[in-house]
């Protein structure tokens, strides 16, 4: 299968600057081919950046890195009218997030009122600057990296702006022999900002549409509601998964599935990819002493498989 070449050689080569963190670049692959934002959530040093200038790079996309700090402004980000004396008018002047790729560096750092302003770049693809609305390249997507937030100066990202992203990866340390290669001198930015494309804009819009066209029966359609109503139930979590949080992990289960190469969902993918979908936009009941992943994952053994 074409697509199934095209789709290791995407692995295969991320493979190589992240070094044993598969199963977060099979995530991160799977959520741009979802057509989603992928939020990478850890401690600074671990190489969220890295992963996010590996992805546009891979994609062939082009993409613009705007670092978030707490003075920075939503016209930084979309753009500000100019008055031309030539044409005696005002010219919009694009912002950064003009972008096929926006890499939000530290997201958390930003204030509310500058994390507002992607919201609809993010849901409608497009910004409303002066009452003018003007579209977003296609794709557009938005990699964001995130500190934790018990970290110095972050700003816990609202409710709705989490709901927006599709999938949230935690990188976590490097194995030992993947940090002997970079404390041997292997430097991963560097291998970053020399990779070559390997999906055309072309490609990527055909693998979007291979992965909407995956079967699901109705059978795994039954599946993923129950897990969806499983969070609704107040047992394990305070508000359960909207509507759109279901879609959202049906489109990333038929991503994987496209991965794997099969042309239908099995319950395996939805499990695969229900802790990144669905933990950053839940809090756990109580003290159950666990983390919403953790929590995720221990509601998911106690529903029944299909």
């Amino acid at each position: 299968m074409h697509a199934q070449h095209t789709i290791n050689a995407l692995l295969n080569q991320l493979n190589t600057v992240m070094e044993g963190k598969p199963d977060q670049v099979r995530d991160s692959v799977a959520c741009l081919i979802a057509g989603g934002h992928l939020l990478i959530e850890d401690v600074p040093g671990v190489g969220k950046t890295t992963l996010a200038h590996a992805l546009a790079r891979s994609f062939g996309l082009q993409f613009s890195r705007v670092q978030f700090t707490a003075d920075l402004m939503p016209s930084d980000l979309t753009g500000v009218s100019i008055y031309d004396r030539a044409s005696e008018a005002f010219a919009f002047h694009t912002g950064p997030i003009f972008a096929q790729v926006l890499l939000a560096d530290e997201i958390n750092r930003a204030s509310p009122k500058t994390q507002s302003a992607l919201l609809e770049a993010m849901e409608e693809r497009q910004v409303t600057a002066e009452g003018r609305t003007h579209s977003l390249p296609a794709p557009f997507f938005v990699i964001a990296t995130q500190n934790p937030l018990e970290q110095l100066g972050t700003f816990a990202l609202p409710e709705s702006q989490l709901d927006r992203f599709l999938m949230r990866v935690s990188l976590g340390y490097p194995h030992r022999a993947a940090e002997r290669l970079l404390l041997a001198g292997n430097g991963r930015r560097a291998t970053a900002e020399a990779l070559l494309p390997v999906v055309s804009h072309g490609q990527l819009q055909q693998l979007q549409l291979l992965a909407l066209e995956i079967h699901a029966s109705d059978a795994l359609l039954d599946y993923v509601q129950d897990l969806v109503d499983a969070t609704r139930n107040g047992q394990w979590f305070v508000q359960g998964l909207s509507p759109r949080a279901a879609i959202a992990l049906l489109r990333a289960a038929k991503a994987v599935a496209l991965m794997q190469g099969r042309d239908y969902v099995a319950p395996d993918d939805v499990q695969a990819i229900l802790p990144q979908v669905a933990a950053h936009r839940l809090v756990p009941v109580g003290n159950a002493g666990r983390g919403a992943a953790e929590q995720v994952r221990a509601m998911m053994h106690a529903v029944p498989l299909p």
